[in-house]
């Protein structure tokens, strides 16, 4: 007996179709408001001097981490600027740091949502895990029919892909303060506001910067992908390697892209071991 084949896939397409026709003078608006932050936060970097920017880097991991931070960052920043891949590793970070900032002003609220209801938590977890288990590739192609091809839609993308950690951290941070705590707040006459803000949020924001440290390696990861539909930065340097068969351009934009993620892994790491 055969069984009619679901037609799933018709759904979604329609779905797409009937959302980007409806609803594309708001999704026009976001792509310029968005297209405009990332061109003023990429100029802005590009205007500043290689080796200003190299000093202000290297000045802030000692800061923040130390001399040995400070050193490896001027070291891996001089071999990416002798390589002659300094405008795209701004681009790259140009878009790491819109799509972090975005996905992070959204993640918070949901996760401070999800850990005060029960319900809500129950409503949200299945869709955190359906959203971690898509493929990254996915993500690219809804993208491209709301925003089109370039920047925007890449924001899109690594915004939805790089968002759950962030969630699931912060809820997981207010879930595990202690009850003796709560309940000596509630004693002294503490709202639900001030418990929040002065008991959880600052008990649990070491775990909640590592939910924001997550989201930032995820974003890294899927700017790189989102190269394939026309983001710029060192994502397009591999994929113009692997179109001209180049394998020694491609390992070159490999290690700047690894010589980033280390960079703000660590800055990231120092910075939650300061507010621990």
């Amino acid at each position: 007996m055969d069984i009619p084949r679901i037609p799933l896939g018709d759904w979604i397409e329609s779905g797409l179709t009937w959302l980007t026709s409806e609803y594309s003078l708001v999704t026009r608006g976001i792509s310029r408001f968005t297209q405009t932050g990332i061109d003023v936060l990429n100029d802005s970097l590009m205007w500043l001097p290689e080796w200003a920017l190299l000093g202000l880097i290297a000045l802030l991991c000692w800061k923040l981490a130390g001399v040995r931070l400070a050193i490896g960052a001027v070291a891996g920043l001089a071999l990416i600027w002798n390589l002659g891949l300094w405008n795209p590793m701004i681009e790259t970070l140009t878009l790491v740091v819109f799509a972090t900032l975005v996905a992070v002003v959204i993640a918070l609220p949901v996760g401070i949502a999800a850990a005060l209801s029960n319900r809500l938590y129950r409503v949200i977890m299945p869709i955190l895990d359906f959203m971690q288990t898509m493929p990254a590739f996915v993500y690219l192609i809804p993208a491209i029919p709301f925003f089109g091809i370039g920047s925007v839609s890449a924001i899109f993308a690594t915004v939805i892909f790089s968002m759950p950690p962030a969630i699931r951290f912060t809820t997981l941070g207010i879930r595990q303060v202690p009850v003796e705590l709560i309940e000596a707040a509630d004693a002294y006459g503490a709202t639900r506001g001030q418990k929040l803000f002065k008991v959880q949020l600052p008990l649990s924001l070491p775990t909640v910067m590592a939910g924001i440290n997550q989201t930032i390696m995820l974003a890294l990861s899927m700017v790189v992908i989102a190269a394939m539909i026309g983001a710029d930065g060192l994502g397009s340097e591999v994929w113009r390697a692997i179109q001209r068969l180049r394998p020694g351009d491609g390992f070159e934009a490999g290690i700047a892209v690894v010589i980033l993620a280390m960079l703000l892994d660590r800055l990231t790491q120092s910075l939650r071991k300061t507010r621990q």
